[in-house]
């Protein structure tokens, strides 16, 4: 279930704003793909108290080991992003104003953790 929700422009990259999601999260592990396969993203894990399982890409010099098994719910993060896309008004951004967009996406995640989507 998404427990926090940052909106940026289209042109900024995802893992520029991992730390902000990270921060203040009570987790085990962080699981991201890997577009987040950061130095920066994998200190902020690590000061969180969070193991990243997260697959290394393939460019980095030194390949880091993550765990399969545990790499394997990441479908159900995926599985949020369909439901919050089920809805055509977030999909599509029709919202005019980034705070518009922002109580849309927050109302659907309500409703997720309400169980009504």
């Amino acid at each position: 279930m998404p427990v926090r929700v940052v909106v940026t422009d289209g042109t900024v990259a995802d893992c520029s704003m991992a730390g902000e999601l990270i921060e203040g999260i009570d987790a085990d592990y962080l699981l991201a793909d890997r577009g987040y396969d950061t130095d920066n993203v994998l200190e902020h894990a690590e000061e969180a108290g969070m193991e990243a399982v997260i697959p290394p890409k393939k460019n980095r010099k030194i390949q880091r080991k993550y765990d399969k098994n545990i790499y394997e719910n990441r479908y159900q993060v995926e599985n949020s992003f369909l439901k919050l896309k089920g809805w055509r008004g977030i999909a599509t951004r029709y919202a005019k104003t980034t705070t518009s967009y922002k109580a849309s996406v927050q109302i659907c995640c309500v409703f997720m953790w309400l169980n009504i989507l």
